[in-house]
């Protein structure tokens, strides 16, 4: 009777356990195996050739521009919508008639797919045509390239990706904030902190699980983000889009090298593994 009680919660995790095994570890197993062979074109018999495709892509430019292009991303966009983000979440935990509607109004553009979103934004961003454009242009200022400039091209890709994730990111820091309980803001107030002070020694404090589930999220999805590059500028113009992500999938079904791209793949992993490492320990040193 006892060992059937111990083995009862191995029962219940077996099914997340086949899952992770399946769909988490195999897939990166397999890619490792994968980079250290080279593609095949004509036969189906694989080459093993260890770590050259790691050593091609090391001397490799188009790879490092890439990779400068992917961290240049990754430190601008996952700051800008972590703030924001709770900023949002601030305002729509503000108790006033209506804010369920509001609530409801943050959550179409998550709920706007990413073809559908890039779709709208290149026709907006159009440098000719575009409602962006004709705006500038009423209000007396020259019109603007966006996704059609080298310049311009990263930093439009930021705004529509964060005018999409804003919103869902949101959602997890406002459920955060729900959580903290009125009875600490009521008991400041009575000792005459100001909004900053309660926002300083309660909330911010309270709320370091839910930002560090955000931050460490944010970063893993935007590591990973290739969609509006592919969709809106194919990772130009000059590869001023060209992150890694992409990079992996042009050298997969555009090029045939699976070996290739699965050193890419395992390379940002390490990357996303190291990030996401320096992100606990701060958090943790924090906390």
């Amino acid at each position: 009777m006892k060992t059937a009680n111990r083995l009862t919660p191995y029962l219940f995790l077996f099914p997340a356990i086949i899952g992770l095994l399946l769909f988490k570890l195999y897939p990166i197993f397999s890619g490792l195996v994968q980079s250290l062979y080279a593609p095949t074109f004509l036969t189906d018999v694989k080459e093993f050739i260890g770590v050259q495709n790691y050593q091609s892509l090391f001397k490799d430019p188009v790879f490092w521009d890439s990779l400068k292009t992917t961290l240049l991303f990754n430190v601008f966009i996952n700051p800008l919508q972590v703030v924001l983000a709770f900023g949002l979440a601030l305002l729509l935990n503000i108790k006033l008639r209506g804010i369920s509607i509001f609530r409801g109004i943050n959550f179409v553009p998550v709920a706007v797919s990413i073809p559908t979103a890039c779709i709208l934004w290149n026709i907006m961003l159009s440098p000719e045509q575009g409602v962006v454009n004709s705006i500038l242009i009423g209000l007396g200022m020259a019109p603007q390239p966006f996704l059609t400039s080298s310049d311009q091209s990263l930093a439009s890709i930021i705004a529509i990706s964060s005018w999409r994730g804003i919103g869902y990111w949101a959602i997890f820091l406002l459920a955060g904030l729900q959580e903290v309980p009125k009875s600490l803001y009521e008991a400041s107030s009575i000792d005459g902190a100001s909004i900053w002070e309660q926002f300083r020694s309660i909330t911010y404090p309270m709320m370091m699980r839910p930002l560090t589930f955000v931050v460490v999220s944010v970063t893993i999805a935007n590591l990973l983000l290739f969609s509006p590059m592919y969709i809106l500028t194919g990772g130009g113009p000059e590869n001023s889009t060209n992150v890694l992500m992409l990079e992996s999938f042009n050298n997969a079904f555009l090029y045939s090298d699976m070996g290739r791209a699965s050193a890419i793949v395992i390379i940002l992993l390490i990357l996303t593994l190291l990030v996401v490492s320096l992100q606990f320990r701060l958090f943790r040193a924090r906390h």
